[in-house]
């Protein structure tokens, strides 16, 4: 008698990593045994699951129709799992977090070591992006974001009361293209500008002046979606960059660069958790809200949406 749920295992996990190889990583198996299963499946289903080239593995409207009935019920099976860890008194498993790429090291990384060491039956994975990510699609237990980047029907929990953002150059280029004294001076330098994952869109810088919101759209000849590369540009004379605080405060320190227009600068909001609401009695969840709330210094509290100040763009905080 045949299996019905033989392969679906291995299904899924080259369907989340859209990568036979990285799929066999995480199943601790060959690519050879992945591809496999996955011919196996597809002969005794009778349909082809994914379209794979020498570049890239992608589903087919039969593979992602099957995808997507899927993905509900596995979730219902990992989470009967997961209430097994009610009887252990211990969270255990695998508990997969999403995060932007800026907060790895000053927010992730204390984060997950506190984690490691308060449930070292935990495996904790970390994958960060910038880009919006379906947790669901995607297969986290969690993710990290600025809180206007966060959709409304998830549970949010604070880690940080606010962000702020500073303009930056280095003193070789302030002392050559002059410093920017108004948002108005802008438009005579030279921007490092952003591409904003979320939307597409390159962004418009936002500042304020008594309390109303000033838009510049900075001329600039270099875009990325790159934060780390804006600062190093920054650094090396390129222009002007419009970055959050946490990556520069070394280069601050260091004088290799310098704010401007700080007066015109406003805070943005804060750094929460996030996770859908049908997950969080999972026990892995609960150790993880329990060590935000401990991280953050003092008990969680829902973090108010702060809404967008356009209704054609975002700011960088929720790229």
């Amino acid at each position: 008698m045949t299996d019905a749920l033989d392969g679906l295992t291995t299904f899924l996990a080259v369907a989340r990593h859209k990568s036979f190889t990285a799929a066999a990583a995480a199943l601790g198996v060959t690519p050879t045994a992945v591809s496999q299963k996955i011919k196996l499946l597809e002969r005794r289903c009778g349909v082809v699951l994914f379209q794979r080239t020498t570049r890239r593995v992608a589903l087919t409207e039969p593979g992602e129709s099957l995808f997507q009935r899927l993905r509900p019920a596995i979730a219902d099976v990992e989470d009967a799992l997961a209430a097994l860890g009610d009887y252990r008194g211990r969270p255990s498993g695998n508990l997969r977090i999403t995060a932007p790429r800026i907060s790895g090291a000053w927010l992730v990384a204390p984060l997950v070591a506190q984690m490691r060491e308060a449930y070292p039956e935990l495996s904790i994975e970390v994958s960060l992006d910038d880009a919006f990510v379906d947790l669901v699609a995607s297969g986290f237990d969690a993710g990290i974001r600025l809180g206007d980047a966060v959709e409304k029907d998830m549970v949010r929990v604070p880690i940080s009361n606010h962000s702020s953002w500073s303009i930056v150059g280095s003193p070789a280029y302030l002392a050559k293209a002059g410093r920017p004294r108004t948002p108005e001076d802008l438009v005579r330098h030279h921007a490092i500008r952003q591409r904003l994952l979320a939307s597409g869109v390159v962004y418009r810088w936002e500042l304020e002046r008594r309390g109303k919101t000033i838009t510049v759209d900075v001329p600039g000849g270099i875009v990325t979606d790159d934060i780390g590369l804006m600062v190093a540009l920054a650094c090396a004379g390129a222009g002007l960059a419009y970055v959050p605080d946490q990556a520069i405060e070394r280069d601050l320190s260091d004088r290799r660069l310098e704010r401007v227009l700080e007066a015109f600068l406003t805070k943005g909001p804060g750094f929460c958790l996030y996770f859908p609401a049908r997950t969080q009695e999972q026990p892995k969840l609960r150790a993880l809200i329990e060590t935000v709330t401990s991280f953050r210094g003092q008990g969680a509290k829902p973090l108010s949406r702060t809404p967008r100040r356009s209704t054609d763009r975002a700011p960088p905080r929720g790229a």
